[in-house]
Order: C-alpha cells, then structure tokens, then sequence
C-alpha cells in the first residue's frame, strides 16, 4: 500500500531533523547496519505455542495441546529480550520505518533456513483493520512477507479483519483478548483455502490469541493446516 501523505510529510520532517542513523551502533545512513544485524539473535530452542512450557521441534504444539487448538505450531526466529531486536521493532510498528521490514525479514528468514518447517502451499500475513492500516500506513506483516521471497504463493487480501479491535498489547487478560479478537476476521475466499498448508506471518506474537482466532477463520474453511512465523514473543 502507497504511504500516507501524512506518514510521506512526517517521514520528510523527521529525516531532517533526525538523519537516519543506525539503531545499535548509530553510524549514519541506516536504520540497522549489517554489522548490527549478525548481533542479532536466533533462536535455538522452540517451544509449544500453547502451554509455553514444553520444547518441541521448530515450534509444532504439544500433543497435551494439539487438541484445544487450531494451530499446527509457531516458530519464533528471535527474541524479543534482545533490546536491539526490540528497539527496531518499535521503530517499524510505531515510528512508521517501513525499510525495517528488510531486515527484519531477513532474520525472519534465517530462522527458517535452520529450521525444518515443511514449505507451506500459501503464505498469508495477519492483516489490519483498514482503520489503522490508515493511521499506520502500511501493514507490517504484509511487508515482512513481501520482503521473504521463498517463492511461495503469497495471500494478502483474502484473510481480512472485519472489526476494529484495542491492540492485543492493552489487554491485561487471556479472557479480554479473546473477547477483542472474536468475530474479529474473516475470509473473502474460503475455497481458495481448502486443503491447503498456510503459514501465517507477524512480528510479535504475546498469548497467541490474534494467530490461533486467524487459524479457527482458516481452519473452518477447510485449510489442511495453519502454522505460524514470527520474529518474536513479547
């Protein structure tokens, strides 16, 4: 999606009165310098989505787990502990640096490189209600996808967001983001999710209820299995 002229003239503004400069090491003209990015890390060890407390292969739900979710698993390529990981997300979702979606995909993509995640048939990013993909700009899950490149199928206006919802980060409860999310999204095509593997991609993931709600969308539609790919949990 085209940037906002409001995030156009702020962007503007902000690179002259604050020149672009390297997140960690602050040399100029970069918001993430390659040297920088090796600092940042990969996970080694996955864990069961669900209970958070069981390692499993590349991030597959436990068997104890498997039958109270919709989810075949989420990898997560990062951590979110890391203050450089952090920082730059921050800067992408919220300061509206869109050019971080490269490298952040980038690390996205090297989790998966040593990985055994099976290659999916569809990718899909969790989408945005069109009232805040207004105020940001641009999906940030839609540009990580973009910038993977694995050559796979990419979905990015078939799952949508029907209802505007608080951010999952504002609620304090497992119930109350559940409650936020339900009814939350939808599907514009059903059959074109019929028997497929979808893998669907965000940044951060907290409790898990925003990808678990998208997997029961995917799911009731026939969708031979949904996984999830995030760079980190919160």
């Amino acid at each position: 999606m085209r940037a906002q002229p409001f995030h156009t003239a702020m962007t503007v503004l902000l690179d002259a009165l604050f020149p672009k400069r390297c997140l960690g090491c602050r040399v100029f003209d970069t918001w993430l310098c390659d040297r920088c990015h090796t600092t940042l890390p990969l996970r080694t060890e996955q864990q069961c989505p669900i209970c958070k407390k069981r390692t499993t292969p590349d991030g597959v739900v436990c068997p104890r787990c498997a039958p109270h979710t919709p989810l075949r698993g989420v990898y997560v390529a990062s951590s979110y502990r890391d203050q450089l990981l952090k920082t730059t997300i921050h800067y992408f979702k919220y300061r509206f640096v869109a050019e971080l979606s490269a490298p952040l995909a980038l690390l996205l993509a090297q989790g998966v490189r040593q990985s055994h995640l099976p290659a999916p048939d569809i990718i899909m990013p969790v989408p945005l209600h069109p009232r805040r993909l207004r105020w940001r700009g641009f999906n940030q899950a839609t540009l990580l996808a973009q910038q993977l490149d694995l050559t796979i199928a990419l979905s990015t206006d078939n799952l949508i967001r029907t209802r505007y919802t608080t951010p999952q980060v504002n609620m304090r409860t497992k119930r109350r983001r559940e409650q936020n999310l339900a009814q939350a999204f939808a599907l514009t095509s059903p059959a074109e999710v019929r028997g497929q593997n979808i893998l669907l991609i965000d940044d951060i993931t907290t409790t898990g209820a925003t990808l678990t709600h998208c997997a029961t969308v995917l799911k009731d539609a026939g969708a031979q299995s949904v996984s999830g790919l995030v760079i980190a949990r919160e």
